[in-house]
This record gives C-alpha cells, structure tokens and sequence, in this order.
C-alpha cells in the first residue's frame, strides 16, 4: 500500500496525539479551552472553530473519524496536492463549524462540539464527486453501492437524525462540512455562485 501523503499523516498523526493527551489528562480540561463551545455557553474562544477539529470523545470517535481520513483523504491529497487538500479541510471544517454554531444557537444548546468528522465528510462529498461511479463497501451497512449512493444516503440519513433532535452526535455539523466542501469545489471550477474564472 502507498505511504499516506504529508498532510494527512500529519493530520492523523495530531488528532492520535491530541486524544492521547485528553486521555492522560483526563476529564474535560482540553475540551474546555479548545472544543468548540456556543456563543451563548460564554466559554466560545475564536480559535475553537479550528481547534475543536482536534478533539475526540472516545476511541471509537477516533477510530472511525480516522479510518475515513485514511481510505478517502490520502487519495484526495495525492490528487489536488498538499496547499489546495489543506485549502479544502480547511473550508470544510471551518464551515461545520459555523453550521453547528448556526444550530446550537437556534436550538438553545450549551454543549461542546468536537471532531474532525465535518472534515470527514467534506471529503466523502469530494470523493463522490470526483469518482461517483465507483463501487464501494462500508462497513454499515455492508452493501456494495457507488460512491454517489453512498453520500447520497448518509447526507439524507445525517439530515433526519439532526432533524430528529439532540442525539449527542453534531449531526449539522457534518452536513456543514459537506456543505463547505461543495463550495470549495464550485469556487475551484468557477461555477455559481461565484464567478466564472476556473480556479483549477
């Protein structure tokens, strides 16, 4: 198998360790500085909108937030390169983040938000958008489906559980980093809404 490519080994490699300190330090001492806490919570600091990224609940929160970074961002990287890959996490975490802030506000929440999961499915939204035709297996369920499929049905599934109410999963916040991933691309190939200058 390739060696995963700069930007997404480091990635993986900051949030494995990040978790690590959660894990000696133990509690929420971390995740009171660095999730991403609402407005209204009076704990919100502007670098959360990055910072959080870093943070996971559990290890299974890593472990899965992982697992995609590995089969769908290392591929993505050697493709566009590192400065526009970073570009594009980058949107797509940002943007989940102003979605969950949007949604926090709107529903009264005080809770922390944390994990690179709106990163995540930016890139499941690139992914299907770049290869729709290729058949893939998740691991839930295990059926064989394309890619398009795919993200077709978890964005829909993601969508009817936020919509069902708290679950203790950010479930806009992953549609907002899909949401931000499909901003970046149609700002990429100067498509609306913005103008018609293809940027790549």
């Amino acid at each position: 198998m390739p060696p995963l490519p700069p930007v997404t080994k480091a990635l993986m490699l900051a949030c494995t360790a990040i978790f690590c300190l959660q894990f000696l330090l133990g509690g929420y001492g971390l995740v009171n500085w660095f999730g991403l806490w609402p407005l209204a919570s009076g704990q919100f600091m502007p670098w959360q909108v990055v910072s959080y990224a870093f943070l996971h609940g559990d290890m299974l929160h890593l472990f899965f937030n992982m697992l995609g970074m590995y089969m769908f961002g290392a591929e993505i990287e050697r493709l566009w390169g590192q400065k526009r890959y970073l570009q594009f996490i980058a949107a797509s975490v940002l943007t989940a983040a102003l979605t969950q802030m949007l949604i926090t506000a709107l529903a009264g929440s005080m809770g922390p938000t944390i994990g690179i999961s709106g990163g995540l499915y930016g890139l499941l939204l690139a992914s299907a958008m770049l290869f729709p035709n290729r058949t893939i297996m998740p691991l839930f369920p295990p059926i064989p489906m394309k890619q398009r499929t795919f993200v077709l049905v978890f964005g829909g599934l993601e969508l009817l559980q936020g919509l069902m109410g708290y679950t203790g999963v950010a479930h806009f916040a992953h549609l907002g980093g899909m949401l931000g991933a499909w901003l970046m691309i149609r700002y990429w190939r100067g498509q609306p809404p913005f103008s018609g200058r293809r940027r790549w």
